[in-house]
């Protein structure tokens, strides 16, 4: 009779063990919060709608006007890493009130006459003299159709702005200028600060070219006469001379003089106007032989033309050069430059030179 009474308990034990043993199977497969198979619903319903997202094109837009190149635009993604980095850099220094005054200029008519247009490619390209401009503008040249390709386009034409087929931003009306801003493929080029005026010094006041005269003839004795400290020195421009005129907070008296030709050797902010023109690439010199393909493939037109050959280690950052050309400068009169062009330095990421740290 025990023996009975525990197999009947067992029995009862067994039966009971089934019972919240099928609850708790129940009760797993069907909580609403649980991983494994609900959870895979979920991944693939957010596929799928991102796949129907529709973009809609822009339709309301004359055709002329639509942005071509947009890779910026549209996905900054597929940017390399350093054209980011360059960009949110700019953004960032521009925010920057400290730096205003270094940073900020009006969109003048010296900044429009500085951006030449491509309507055809719809690109657009501020001029910076002294990194490799003149390639540039050979580019938009054969773009433009004036020439069928770089090798056939004389020197002499490049920079005569009549026959070169360039047109400037500043020749349209307001609002074809501001479509124009909007949309167009934008970019310019940068080097180390110092090491542009060294080269604009070399090559406006040193190797001056005989269809040049005034620089040697006219802006030089101006410079000497006002910034020579030696007035028994008998000698031309030398690179003292030029860095106290840069550097001197009134400067703008002789740049009235001078017209145009400074436009070698003021920032890259007074030509450009970064902060307040939305660019799409800005091209560092240093690097110029990755800049070049990836801005004309940014600009979608690297099917149609190649940048000329870049000889090598002409792009190279030459620091004993500067550093040279700097050594018979006072530190005062090269703390001066570089407040001047301390918006340059800081905007696109150039370090201030050792030099004047020490």
């Amino acid at each position: 009779m025990h023996h009975q009474w525990l197999l009947l308990a067992a029995c009862f034990w067994v039966i009971f063990m089934f019972m919240v043993a099928s609850k708790f199977i129940t009760l797993t497969f069907k909580d609403p919060d649980g991983y494994g198979a609900k959870q895979e619903p979920l991944i693939l319903t957010a596929v799928t709608k991102v796949e129907e997202v529709h973009v809609p094109e822009e339709k309301h837009l004359p055709e002329e006007f639509q942005p071509t190149g947009k890779a910026f635009s549209g996905n900054l993604i597929r940017q390399p890493l350093v054209h980011m980095e360059r960009l949110e850099l700019l953004r960032n220094v521009c925010r920057d009130t400290a730096l205003r005054d270094l940073s900020h200029t009006a969109v003048s008519k010296f900044v429009l006459d500085r951006i030449f247009v491509c309507d055809k490619h719809k690109i657009l390209f501020c001029q910076t003299p002294k990194v490799g401009n003149t390639q540039w503008k050979k580019v938009l040249i054969v773009l433009n159709g004036a020439f069928a390709s770089i090798e056939e386009i004389p020197e002499n034409i490049v920079h005569d702005h009549e026959k070169n087929g360039l047109p400037r931003l500043s020749s349209f009306s307001d609002s074809e200028i501001k479509k124009r801003l909007n949309l167009y493929f934008k970019f310019f080029i940068v080097r180390d600060p110092f090491e542009r005026l060294i080269s604009a010094f070399k090559d406006k006041f040193v190797h001056n070219p005989r269809f040049e005269p005034w620089y040697r003839h006219e802006i030089a004795p101006g410079i000497i006469r006002k910034y020579r400290k030696n007035r028994t020195e008998t000698k031309g421009l030398q690179f003292e001379d030029f860095v106290r005129y840069l550097g001197d907070p009134n400067h703008r008296w002789l740049d009235v003089q001078f017209g145009d030709h400074i436009i070698h050797w003021v920032t890259y902010v007074e030509l450009c106007a970064p902060c307040e023109i939305t660019y799409s690439v800005i091209g560092h010199h240093e690097t110029l032989e990755d800049d070049a393909p990836y801005i004309l493939k940014a600009a979608g037109i690297d099917h149609l033309v190649s940048y000329p050959t870049i000889p090598p280690g002409i792009t190279v950052y030459n620091k004993t050069k500067v550093e040279r050309y700097f050594s018979g400068v006072s530190k005062r009169d090269i703390r001066r430059l570089y407040a001047r062009f301390e918006g340059d330095f800081k905007l696109f990421g150039y370090q201030e030179p050792d030099f004047l740290l020490n």
